[in-house]
């Protein structure tokens, strides 16, 4: 008996492609890369000062784009390919239509799809970074640092935990979709450059309020939108725990936004929108490893915690430990993506469920994967302890690898460009980093038009028929 059309294997749609998998997964990577871009250009563009609106928009436009092409260059091979060394793969092109459009690693999904899926990880990571150094890095050592980090940071802890050949991967490190690979790595990774390039001036450090709340909070929503693909992606087919996954993670955000918020009340009075926006990030990132091995209750408990202990850390500890005061973190990156990762990654250890990590894993052990109170429930603690043992050699080889790599690419940097912005350019802000303003405020469009996309240049007479027009020759109302 012949098949439908439309499920008949050609040369375009060969036998071991799952179609509805490929859309979801294609679909799945599109919101992620949206939590980029444009989510979080607008989150860092609004949520500074409006002196470093677009640079801090660039930051994470410039990131997005120069790691596809480190991507495809050879960091996918490297994160994903051929054993290499026992943490990295060997370096290689992703470019190659008979690799490309050869079935992948794991699922039913072409090589093409995954090294997309797996691309918007990795630049998510690097825009994460970013938000640590808002308002002072030099830009053009932020162009350098991008791809040397991507190459030399995350490519080992992507290999080493997402990686089948991996060796936290084989010791059974449970890293659902990026609280290892992206938060704890962004988060350790951002602190360290932030220690390097320095602080912001002492007037930027003192206030810094959001030019726009109502983008930042545009920002913040895409994020959060965007993390079905981020979570509901990860087990690279429409499956069941794909949906749990989605789920999870949605509970796990509203509870930990919902306890900062209350905690923000509670102690200051006021319900911060930038605390709320907070304490949804850290619900992100601490359901993130667990998403889909994970029962909903856990998901809520995890909420609480990823609501209540990263404001204390960020609240209080930040305050009274001077080595923390010393690092200007502009968007407590740190807190939000260190700890909260950190944290997601030891709950993980406690409550992971060994049948949902059977169907994410799809493996018949069960002597991996399985969460302490499970240990505790069936007697098996000793497997247990054994998978937070795990969990926790995880935290500190990503810490370690971090710290050491971020501190020698940023030495290695300035030995070509600084680090830092001048202090002319601090005290100017976008106008002399890019000679372009985020806000041409009314009457002001002449004085912010930029140079860099104007047919006429400062010592150019601009004819009298056009002089009433604006950069793009809009006329402007009187």
């Amino acid at each position: 008996m012949a098949l439908p059309l439309n499920l008949a294997t050609d040369e375009g749609s060969p036998d071991w492609l799952n179609k509805g998998d490929n859309a979801w997964q294609l679909t799945a990577a599109t919101l992620v890369g949206m939590q980029s871009v444009p989510g979080l250009v607008i989150l860092y563009g609004s949520i500074v000062k409006k002196k470093w609106a677009v640079n801090s928009a660039f930051m994470a436009l410039y990131a997005f784009a120069a790691v596809l092409i480190c991507w495809v260059g050879w960091g996918y091979q490297m994160a994903f390919g051929d054993k290499f060394i026992p943490f990295l793969g060997q370096p290689d092109v992703a470019l190659d239509q008979k690799f490309l459009l050869r079935r992948t690693f794991v699922g039913y999904l072409p090589n093409a799809t995954m090294v997309y899926f797996q691309f918007v990880f990795a630049a998510i990571t690097l825009i994460l970074i970013a938000g640590a150094l808002l308002g002072r890095m030099n830009f053009h050592a932020w162009m350098i640092f991008v791809p040397l980090w991507l190459t030399f940071s995350y490519t080992i802890t992507a290999y080493s935990i997402w990686c089948p050949t991996g060796w936290l991967y084989k010791k059974g490190i449970i890293d659902y979709s990026g609280g290892y690979v992206i938060h704890l790595s962004s988060g350790v990774a951002g602190f360290t450059a932030a220690f390097w390039v320095g602080p912001r001036t002492n007037k930027d450090r003192e206030r810094f309020p959001p030019n726009n709340i109502l983008l930042m909070l545009a920002g913040a929503g895409l994020l959060w939108m965007g993390w079905t693909g981020f979570n509901g992606g990860d087990p690279y087919t429409v499956s069941v725990d794909a949906s749990l996954a989605v789920l999870n993670t949605h509970v796990c955000t509203a509870t930990s936004l919902l306890v900062w918020l209350l905690l923000d009340i509670i102690f200051f009075g006021k319900p911060s929108v930038i605390g709320a926006i907070q304490g949804m990030i850290t619900g992100l990132v601490c359901i993130t490893p667990a998403a889909g091995v994970v029962q909903g209750w856990a998901a809520i408990i995890m909420g609480m915690l990823s609501g209540s202990i990263p404001w204390y850390t960020m609240m209080v500890l930040h305050k009274k430990i001077s080595f923390l005061k010393h690092v200007d973190d502009t968007m407590a990156i740190f807190h939000t993506h260190a700890i909260a990762g950190s944290l997601g990654g030891i709950l993980t250890g406690i409550f992971a469920e060994p049948k949902l990590c059977r169907i994410f894993y799809l493996v018949p052990e069960w002597e991996h994967y399985i969460g302490l109170l499970n240990g505790f429930h069936n007697n098996r603690a000793g497997a247990g302890f054994k998978q937070l043992g795990v969990q926790l050699l995880g935290i500190l080889f990503v810490v370690f690898t971090n710290v050491i790599m971020t501190s020698i690419i940023c030495v290695v940097i300035k030995f070509v460009v600084p680090l830092r912005l001048s202090e002319e350019q601090l005290s100017t802000g976008d106008d002399a980093i890019h000679g372009e303003e985020a806000y041409a405020l009314w009457g002001d469009g002449e004085k912010y038009q930029s140079r860099h996309n104007s047919f006429y240049t400062a010592d150019q007479e601009i004819p009298q028929s056009t002089k009433s027009a604006g950069a793009g020759g809009q006329v402007e109302m009187a």
